[in-house]
């Protein structure tokens, strides 16, 4: 329901400030934001450099391949030890297929085979990753060219020339291309390790979405340079991994699914494992929405999944396995990713269509497998023993993480529920919620850490996911979230928090930081009112990544000393580590959806140290521009352009409950409510309801 400003005549205008002073920065999209912009500005890309440490034996004309200027010749005898090699940098991390255009070739089929990596770290003869390493392998870790005497246009697609020999791998994700003469002896006789061949030219055929400046639906900016440079290189990394489901693109091959393939779907890495994983989705989703205008790739996964819900309710996590993958909490990330679906588009054909599918998880699957004694989901129960989770942990028992993540599932059920009109249900979760919350405080709460333990079959580990994600789901009261949240702090690392305090279930477990999770206890900083450890963590978790190769995309996981956690099988883009797009517009921007398509929304900027941010966030309505300020000539001023047909609130820090709030100019707080504003206060902010086109609220 809309609220009506009612000012009356009787209104009390502040006569020493005049309203529009106050004005916020303008929320009209500027050009300045998309200095920032990642990517490619077309579908073919060139490399940018050649690394010239890198270049040995017998080469001509390396940079020839940058800049154009005559063909690049690789020459190697039947004598020479010295491989001529070249390594071409694309500048960025990019995906798609290579082409090579060949100038020709001496007669003996010369060969040529390819490396690629994201970095130069794990740059070598052979490829950081190929889908070959799983599955069928065709090839041993390069892709090889039996390059004929006549010019050709080579393009890197997955098979074979001649039955298993003179094979290519296919698409692949990377920063680096490692092009050298050689060949396999088992390539004979098609193809030989001496000989010459000319090169014209080198490019990619990109194939994931292509987010050009005009492409962009919503944006961010804000006073910090740096904050900004992380959202849109989390924009680019979502971009890397929305793509078209291919039957050959996925890791292994053959887990691609006849009612995928040839969908737009959000996978998980763009190197790998291009699989569409829902828990990801519960990061890399949001990032989508708040970029571009392109939720069926996240419809067609998530609906995907829901049709092919096991009898007992369980959902799987992915096609991968033929949709058998046994994983406990990515039912519950379908549940959250279900929500953000209907919250950020208004889809609520889904919501509808798949509400049966959300009462099966919810009241089949879950109860199945939790302890009539505590209440709480276990591992000992239901045969889920040999289920496990976003990093395959070997966790046994009753486990806070998946207890804290089916609160915050319960909720948003609830939620749900009340939309399609079901209240049993919307109480029933909500009941439910509140018990398992309890719960998890009689049984979980580690009084001496003052956080709560990972699982009560082990009562020395504490967790970054279920401590974070019991802040998100109202599991915590005020002091709890102050007390696990001091204690993450003790953790900290020069890249980022780590998802355990010790390494008693895995080895380097305490220096190892996920993005993915991190972005919950990020969150969980905001919700608490700690904007400035929130803004450290991520200056410290994504300055790390921005820092190391490839310094454009964001990273699977971080491991012992900042190091890629799992070597060169590393993917350095991945969707799941995105999340500081999102907490950066939810939170600094301070704007999100509370109802369906934001038909209501709320503005609450949590600035830390930023002084102004402005953006946008798209909507079925049209866009809800926010822009806010501070110490100009007011304390703090925001100005929202709101998207036709919708209301919210705007809430504004101060700096005491009596502290006075202008709407429009016009007084509606003043350590009460002035003008039948229907202003409130309430934990060191004055929220206030609005409607209309455009709205200016100031703390003068």
């Amino acid at each position: 329901m809309q609220l009506p400003r009612l000012y009356g005549l009787s209104a009390l205008v502040l006569t020493h400030i005049h309203w529009r002073q106050c004005l916020a920065i303008s929320s009209a999209a500027p050009d300045s934001w998309q200095q920032y912009v990642r990517g490619p500005s077309s579908r073919i890309v060139y490399p940018t450099s050649v690394v010239s440490n890198y270049t040995t034996g017998n080469v001509t004309n390396p940079e020839g391949l940058v800049d154009g200027q005559g063909q690049t010749i690789l020459t190697r005898s039947l004598t020479d030890t010295e491989i001529p090699t070249i390594v071409l940098d694309f500048g960025i991390n990019v995906v798609g297929y290579l082409n090579i255009t060949f100038g020709g070739a001496s007669d003996n089929s010369p060969g040529i085979r390819l490396a690629f990596s994201e970095t130069t770290t794990y740059l070598t003869n052979l490829s950081d990753f190929t889908r070959s390493y799983n599955g069928d392998a065709i090839t041993n870790g390069t892709d090889q060219i039996a390059v004929p005497a006549d010019p050709y246009v080579w393009v890197d697609s997955y098979g074979c020339a001649h039955g298993i020999q003179d094979c290519a791998d296919g698409l692949h994700g990377f920063r680096y291309v490692k092009i050298y003469l050689d060949a396999l002896t088992s390539d004979s006789p098609y193809t030989e390790a001496s000989g010459e061949v000319s090169i014209d030219s080198v490019s990619l055929r990109y194939s994931a979405l292509l987010g050009t400046p005009d492409t962009f639906t919503g944006w961010f900016e804000c006073s910090d340079e740096q904050l900004n440079q992380f959202w849109y290189d989390a924009a680019y990394t979502n971009d890397m991994v929305i793509d078209t489901f291919g039957v050959n693109d996925s890791d292994p091959r053959q887990s691609a699914s006849p009612s995928l393939v040839g969908k737009l779907v959000l996978l998980d890495g763009a190197k790998r494992d291009r699989d569409p994983y829902i828990g990801d989705i519960a990061v890399s989703g949001r990032s989508l929405y708040l970029t571009h205008d392109v939720s069926e790739a996240v419809y067609n996964v998530i609906g995907d999944a829901a049709d092919h819900q096991r009898s007992d309710g369980w959902i799987p996590p992915a096609s991968i396995n033929n949709y058998t993958l046994a994983l406990m909490d990515y039912p519950l990330y379908w549940v959250l990713c279900s929500y953000d679906l209907f919250l950020y588009t208004g889809n609520t054909s889904y919501v509808r269509k798949y509400y049966s599918t959300l009462q099966n998880v919810l009241n089949d699957y879950y109860p199945s497998i939790t302890n009539s004694t505590t209440s709480l989901i276990d591992k000992n129960v239901g045969g889920a023993s040999s289920y496990g989770d976003y990093a395959f942990l070997r966790r046994s028992g009753t486990i806070t993480y998946f207890n804290a993540l089916y609160v915050l599932a319960l909720k948003s059920a609830a939620n749900v529920a009340t939309f399609v009109g079901n209240d049993s249900d919307a109480d029933n979760w909500t009941e439910r919620a509140e018990a398992v919350s309890t719960a998890m405080n009689e049984y979980l709460w580690d009084n001496t850490t003052g956080a709560y333990l990972d699982s009560l079959d082990d009562p020395v580990s504490h967790a970054q996911d279920g401590n974070s994600i019991a802040v998100l789901a109202g599991v915590t009261n005020p002091s709890q979230a102050a007390s696990l949240l001091a204690y993450l702090d003790t953790l900290a690392l020069p890249y980022g928090n780590p998802f355990y305090d010790n390494d008693r279930i895995g080895s380097g477990y305490s220096q190892r930081v996920y993005a993915f999770i991190s972005y919950f206890e990020i969150q969980a900083r905001f919700l608490s009112g700690n904007a400035t450890t929130a803004l450290d963590q991520i200056r410290r978790t994504y300055g790390w990544m921005a820092n190391n190769d490839p310094t454009t995309t964001f990273w699977e996981g971080i491991g012992t000393n900042g190091s890629m956690y799992e070597g060169a099988y590393t993917s350095a883009a991945h969707g799941w580590s995105t999340g500081v797009l999102p907490a950066l517009t939810n939170f600094v921007l301070g704007a999100m959806p509370t109802g369906p398509g934001f038909q209501t929304w709320s503005v609450k900027p949590l600035p830390g140290d930023v002084t102004w941010a402005r953006g946008a966030l798209d909507t079925p309505s049209g866009p809800l521009n926010v822009s806010w300020t501070t110490g100009q000539v007011s304390q703090f001023s925001v100005y929202v352009e709101i998207p036709s047909g919708t209301s919210g609130n705007i809430s504004v820090p101060v700096t005491s409950s009596t502290s006075s709030v202008l709407l429009d100019g016009v007084l509606v707080w003043n350590g009460e409510a002035a003008n039948n504003s229907n202003a409130t206060f309430a934990d060191s902010y004055v929220t206030v309801p609005v409607s209309g086109a455009t709205a200016n609220v100031t703390v003068p």
